[in-house]
């Protein structure tokens, strides 16, 4: 390929880069400046550290392209033999001394302002396990999962036929998302069940570690023009399905989160009366079922095969088909020495009965067993 062939073909990438601008217009390569008072301040502090930083560049990388060309051998100019220079010295000390205290203040009046949880209107206690979210409003007395979404969990399995581009925020969706009043003042206390999670939500400026035995705290104060939904991550390599654990938060009114509070109450205390009344197959598989999916499936797969090597097929397993008392220690108690959790804390009395319904009946095992929410409520 010669010089011109080469040159037509950097015009060209060129001219299709130009021409396809909108295709990129998703790419975001800076900070955003979120919906807080604390972000913005972050935003502007990164901001302002960027354009000090490209001052500072663009005065030495140009002195020193103005030296080269300038000064350069071919023009007979001859080096200077001095060895040093006090006023040199005293400027390239000072002045970046002068820089980074500009930059130390305004960071240091951030980084305190992030630490202060006082006088928080709503506390919220956040768990990290492998691999979802627990969500304990210790005000209102409110606590659940919050899981991957079905949609996104089913397209994620490998010839699922799904799309996962016809899939609404793939990988990005839960369950149930975390809601917060705009507003007020909300602290976070932030630990993990199992391994190290990261709970970070760009849009809040918070990106913060749940380490197991200790408890970090982190708070927010969302914006009262900034009702809407955010998205975020764990943002620390938690295990296989590190990338199935995303973070979603719903910002709404004072009344509106009022009104969702006494739903959740409701809700609740629906389901405390409903671990005491007898429950038939149809309902139990139908709720075991949903439960399954969003608690079980990422490990046992859909399907019951399991993870050869890994997590056990439930389909066809001996302790499923056989072993009732053996089945409902491990769901609630884990098992030593495994990947599989404790799930006395996580699930209800209904949402154990059914899953252990659901995984006695489902996929070909039919032993025609019916575990009653009463069961677990006794065995506690």
């Amino acid at each position: 390929m010669n010089l011109s062939q080469r040159v037509s073909g950097v015009l060209a990438g060129a001219a299709l880069a130009l021409f396809t601008l909108p295709l990129w217009a998703d790419w975001q390569l800076n900070l955003t400046q979120g919906i807080t008072d604390i972000s913005r301040r972050v935003y502007d502090m990164h901001m302002m550290v960027l354009w000090i930083c490209v001052a500072i560049g663009i005065l030495v990388f140009g002195a020193m392209a103005i030296s080269i060309v300038k000064h350069r051998k071919s023009k007979g100019v001859t080096a200077a033999t001095f060895h040093e220079s006090i006023t040199a010295e005293m400027l390239w000390t000072v002045v970046p001394f002068v820089i980074l205290v500009a930059m130390a203040i305004p960071a240091a009046k951030t980084l305190i302002a992030m630490e202060d949880t006082s006088d928080a209107d709503i506390t919220i206690k956040i768990t990290g396990h492998q691999w979802k979210w627990e969500y304990e409003y210790l005000n209102e007395g409110i606590r659940f999962i919050s899981s991957l979404h079905s949609d996104s969990r089913e397209a994620a399995v490998l010839d699922s036929g799904i799309d996962p581009a016809t899939v609404d925020n793939y990988l990005l969706e839960v369950d149930q998302p975390m809601v917060l009043p705009v507003g007020k003042k909300i602290r976070f206390l932030l630990t993990s069940n199992d391994v190290i999670h990261a709970w970070w939500l760009p849009a809040l400026a918070i990106k913060k570690d749940a380490v197991p035995g200790f408890i970090n705290e982190m708070w927010t104060n969302i914006d009262a023009d900034k009702v809407g939904i955010y998205r975020g991550q764990c943002a620390e390599l938690c295990g296989r399905d590190h990338g199935f654990m995303p973070i979603v938060v719903e910002a709404k009114t004072e009344a509106d989160y009022n009104q969702w509070v006494d739903q959740k109450l409701a809700a609740a205390e629906e389901v405390a009366n409903s671990a005491d009344r007898e429950w038939d197959m149809a309902e139990l598989m139908e709720k075991g079922e949903q439960v399954y999916g969003s608690t079980c499936a990422a490990c046992h797969q859909a399907s019951g095969a399991g993870v050869t090597g890994v997590f056990p097929a439930l389909a066809g397993n001996q302790m499923v088909l056989e072993d009732i008392e053996s089945h409902i220690d491990v769901v609630m108690n884990g098992k030593l020495g495994t990947a599989m959790q404790a799930f006395a804390a996580q699930l209800g009395d209904v949402d154990i009965a059914a899953v252990i319904t659901y995984e006695r009946n489902a996929w070909g095992n039919d032993t025609g067993d019916v575990i009653q929410p009463a069961v677990i409520k006794a065995t506690r």
